[in-house]
């Protein structure tokens, strides 16, 4: 990691406030010139999903998500990261996961940020349930290709 940039890594059950998170990052600074934020939402699957169930390893899920914000920091010159994902049953439209990459200038905060997104939706070490609204048998999620792909494109551009 970069400097005094520590990112802040949060794993929780509960809901997150965007704005609020933003804020936290930015009051009082002013060496930030760029904030990116990606907000990923559960989406209903056209009507089909009643909740997603996000299982995970507490302790290796921390690790995991703090070492690749250690690598955005080294990669990038950011002046502040928040990453917060949760777990548990998450129901459509409601929050997943959420990226905040400050930067003095913008590409810097879009590039840490399409980055760790391609991480967290590819490689993190979390397991998702799909629990249907007809009723029928929950599956779990398989990765896509595209997001391997996606993720693969980080290790060519360092």
């Amino acid at each position: 990691m970069t400097g005094t940039i520590r990112p802040r890594v949060a794993i929780q059950s509960g809901d997150f406030d965007t704005a609020a998170e933003i804020a936290r990052l930015t009051s009082g600074r002013h060496d930030i010139g760029a904030v990116v934020t990606f907000s990923g939402l559960c989406r209903d699957e056209a009507g089909t999903l009643q909740a997603l169930e996000i299982e995970h390893y507490p302790e290796m899920a921390a690790r995991e998500i703090t070492r690749i914000a250690g690598e955005a920091l080294g990669r990038w010159p950011l002046t502040g990261l928040t990453v917060i994902h949760r777990f548990g049953m998450i129901r459509p439209g409601e929050n997943i996961v959420l990226v905040v990459a400050a930067s003095a200038h913008r590409r810097a905060a879009f590039d840490a940020a399409a980055f760790l997104m391609d991480y967290l939706k590819n490689a993190a070490p979390f397991w998702k349930k799909e629990h249907l609204a007809s009723g029928a048998q929950s599956n779990w999620v398989e990765a896509k290709s595209t997001d391997a792909a996606a993720l693969k494109r980080w290790n060519e551009v360092k």
